[in-house]
C-alpha cells in the first residue's frame, strides 16, 4: 500500500512540473562575449545563474539572445555589490518574446524586449545571485 501511495505522489509530482509554465529558452543564443574582469567561465556561469532564473519566472516569454553587457557597463553597476553585501557585480542584457498573455501581466503582449538588463551579485568566487532586472 504505501508503495502504491509513493508511486502515485511521484507521478502526481511530474505532472505538476510539465504543467508550470515558465519562460521558454531553448533555443537563447549566447552572443561573443569578452572581459577583462571576469574569465569566460565566470560569465557562462552568470548567463546560466539567468537561463534557470527565466526559465522558472518568465511564463511566456521566450528569450532569444543574452550576452555579457561588458565591462563598463559592469563597473557603472559598482554599487549594487555593495548594496547587496557582495563583493562582485555582473551585468547581463538580453533580447526576449512576449506571447499574447503578456508574462506575469507586467509586461507588454506580444512585444519583444531588447537590452534587458541583469544584474547578478556574488560573494568572493562563489554562486552569481540575481538582484534585479530591467532597462
Amino acid at each position: 500500500m504505501k508503495r502504491i501511495a509513493a508511486i502515485l505522489l511521484a507521478i502526481a509530482c511530474m505532472i505538476s512540473l510539465l504543467a508550470c509554465g515558465g519562460g521558454d529558452v531553448s533555443e537563447v543564443g549566447i552572443k561573443e562575449f569578452t572581459s577583462e574582469i571576469y574569465t569566460h567561465k565566470e560569465i557562462e556561469s552568470a548567463i546560466d545563474e539567468i537561463l534557470h532564473y527565466f526559465k522558472k519566472n518568465f511564463d511566456g516569454c521566450t528569450l532569444r539572445e543574452i550576452t555579457y553587457a561588458g565591462d563598463e557597463k559592469t563597473l557603472a553597476h559598482a554599487e549594487w555589490a555593495e548594496r547587496h553585501d557582495a563583493d562582485d557585480v555582473i551585468v547581463l542584457i538580453s533580447t526576449f518574446d512576449v506571447d499574447g498573455s503578456g508574462g506575469d501581466g507586467s509586461l507588454n503582449p506580444n512585444s519583444t524586449y531588447t537590452r534587458w538588463m541583469w544584474i547578478l551579485v556574488r560573494d568572493g568566487k562563489g554562486r552569481w545571485k540575481h538582484v534585479d532586472h530591467g532597462y
